[in-house]
């Protein structure tokens, strides 16, 4: 006698060797219209005209900062994207001058373990850098650990 056929359930997923991370979103959006204090006095010395050119120039940026990767898409007709893997930043600057810290917005600077992209600058966003800057610095460290990436500091010692 022959025994049953059986059709897998395709609905299951198939277990996996690496338990997969899941991407998150941090700050999606693009830089401030007006991203400091000059820019405001700008515009209103140009009776709002200057407002225009502003979010020409901010909405042909768009930032996407998840868990996994750092995405920034520029241009209005022709667009460009580049993408930044978290787990390649080897460092991170917060950058809050005293206008940008007066409109509420900072700049965050990553640099990375990337030939391509050696440094990213995420200017002008319109959400609390410190606290993004926290939670990319800790999605880096995860990822890192979850790939077994460890960086070396080959800084040369002084002769003694």
């Amino acid at each position: 006698m022959l025994a049953p056929v059986t059709t897998p359930d395709i609905s299951a997923p198939a277990p996996a060797s690496a338990p997969a991370t899941s991407e998150t979103i941090l700050f999606e959006g693009h830089p401030a219209t007006c991203p400091t204090i000059g820019a405001w006095v700008i515009v209103v010395l140009t009776l709002g005209l200057a407002w225009f050119v502003f979010l020409a120039r901010s909405r042909s940026t768009r930032f996407k900062i998840t868990t996994q990767r750092v995405v920034v898409e520029t241009g209005l007709l022709s667009k460009r994207m580049d993408q930044l893997d978290v787990y390649r930043i080897n460092d991170f600057v917060v950058e809050r001058p005293f206008g940008q810290r007066l409109a509420g917005t900072g700049n965050l600077v990553l640099t990375a373990m990337d030939r391509t992209t050696p440094e990213m600058r995420l200017v002008g966003l319109g959400t609390d850098v410190v606290a993004l800057y926290e939670r990319l610095r800790t999605a880096a460290e995860e990822a890192k650990r979850a790939r077994g990436v460890r960086v070396l500091d080959n800084e040369l010692q002084p002769a003694r």
